[in-house]
């Protein structure tokens, strides 16, 4: 396959010849703690993506959502992220088991500035600590204690130029690949895409699975 060749940047001294240093009050907003005010943003949070590697930097970035406030701040240094069921591959999991370094970033529907979070992980399975942490009654198996390293505010400008919360520019999903079809093309066509289509949406319906 052709690869692009490109000019590359290999060192920081390049990059910054490019970019410039962070202004002083860009440096200052970082923190080693979540404070009164920039707890917030967690509180108030359904949706947050976790970032992990593998001991040999392989990534990934996994989404995580539940009614607001999930993640809970144990204490200004401490959050707990349940796990809910999912697909079983558990690459966020496996990575943590290998590489500690984590880092989230939290979003509010509707609100353009996020929160980002640095730190490292541990697996727990501790029933008391995870009593608090129950939905529809049901408490998860397994969580993602985080001590932080870093947090502060991420600016608007990503959001802002994306668009991502004006509903004029929201996509029909009818306009996209199902992942019936998808799976289908995988399988190189021997795969019944509409059944498991319909399957799958049955099961959301019930909220098979969630919790």
């Amino acid at each position: 396959m052709h690869r692009l060749t490109a000019r590359t940047i290999d060192d920081e001294a390049g990059l910054r010849a490019l970019l410039g240093e962070p202004t002083a009050i860009v440096c200052a907003k970082v923190s080693d703690r979540l404070n009164h005010l920039t707890r917030q943003f967690i509180e108030r949070s359904p949706f947050v993506c976790l970032a992990t590697a593998d001991a040999s930097g392989s990534c990934d970035v996994s989404p995580r959502g539940d009614p607001a406030g999930f993640v809970r701040i144990l204490d200004d240094k401490t959050l707990l992220l349940p796990e809910r069921p999912g697909n079983r591959l558990a690459d966020s999991l496996r990575n943590i088991l290998q590489n500690p370094h984590v880092g989230l970033l939290f979003v509010i529907p509707g609100v353009t500035d996020s929160f980002r979070v640095h730190g490292r992980a541990t697996l727990t399975d501790d029933p008391a600590l995870l009593a608090d942490s129950a939905v529809e009654g049901k408490v998860p198996r397994l969580g993602i204690l985080v001590d932080i390293e870093t947090a502060y505010t991420q600016c608007s400008k990503a959001f802002l130029r994306s668009h991502l919360w004006d509903p004029a520019r929201f996509v029909d999903r009818s306009t996209l690949p199902t992942n019936g079809e998808i799976h289908a093309v995988l399988a190189g066509g021997d795969f019944d895409a509409e059944t498991y289509d319909q399957e799958r949406a049955a099961r959301y319906a019930r909220r098979d699975g969630f919790y």
